[in-house]
């Protein structure tokens, strides 16, 4: 198995570090996994097809250990799930003449990810192609303080602003819709998460961000073999 394929899984829900407790489910054809950010602001689901592996679902408790053993093999990687009694309790790793145990967690320990069942109207849509994806991860890396991104419109202008304060503030804008028809008061969500998420997924050309003015964000890039959705929660400044 392509250990590439596997690491690039990890680091579209892993973002950068951010979020470290999920569980993996095989279904003999593909790999996925859901997930929740600690501070309940981020969630997704990512999806792996034509992943080759029998049915199972592994806990894994800290991501960041799992990456590390990962870099220690080759390309090419063994993968099989040690059981006792039915239960998953450890997954092998094999490459060349190197073997490795990641101890599995109980699934009880995983946080669990509520089910977005229904999903409100999204109200905005903003172009994400791979010039503004370089922009905006430049931007908040030069504003490494700053914790949210707000969208809004100001004189018809939409604009995501980076910084967005009543006072002054150093702040970066896009104005991402020069002549927009409607009025979107300020609506604000994670930064770093959009930051790791658009860093995560940055061979996509082009994706939307959907917003609702309800207080929820979505992005779905689909690269590849890989389906990657993410949902940002609003964040009261």
């Amino acid at each position: 198995m392509n250990k590439t394929r596997i690491t690039r899984f990890i680091s579209k829900y892993n973002l950068a570090g951010l979020v470290e407790s999920v569980t993996w489910t095989t279904d003999g054809q593909k790999l996925s996994t859901k997930f929740i950010a600690d501070d309940k602001t981020v969630l997704g689901e990512i999806t792996l097809d034509n992943f080759n592996f029998e049915n199972a679902e592994l806990g894994i408790y800290t991501t960041s250990n799992l990456n590390k053993m990962l870099s220690v093999l080759g390309d090419d990687v063994n993968l099989e799930v040690q059981k006792v009694e039915d239960k998953s309790i450890a997954l092998g790793l094999g490459s060349d003449d190197i073997k490795a145990a990641y101890q599995l967690a109980d699934l009880s320990v995983i946080p669990n990810v509520p089910e977005l069942k229904s999903l409100p109207p999204f109200d905005i849509e903003i172009d994400l192609d791979g010039k503004f994806i370089d922009k905006f991860i430049k931007a908040k890396n030069a504003l490494s303080d700053v914790d949210t991104f707000t969208i809004l419109t100001e004189k018809k202008e939409l604009k995501v602003v980076l910084g967005y304060s009543n006072i002054n503030s150093n702040r970066v804008v896009f104005v991402v819709d020069k002549a927009y028809a409607g009025d979107v008061k300020p609506i604000s969500f994670s930064a770093k998460y959009l930051k790791e998420i658009l860093t995560a997924n940055k061979e996509a050309t082009a994706a939307k961000l959907k917003v609702s003015v309800d207080g929820l964000a979505h992005v779905e890039f689909i690269i590849d073999e890989f389906v990657c959705k993410y949902y940002l929660v609003e964040i009261s400044n």
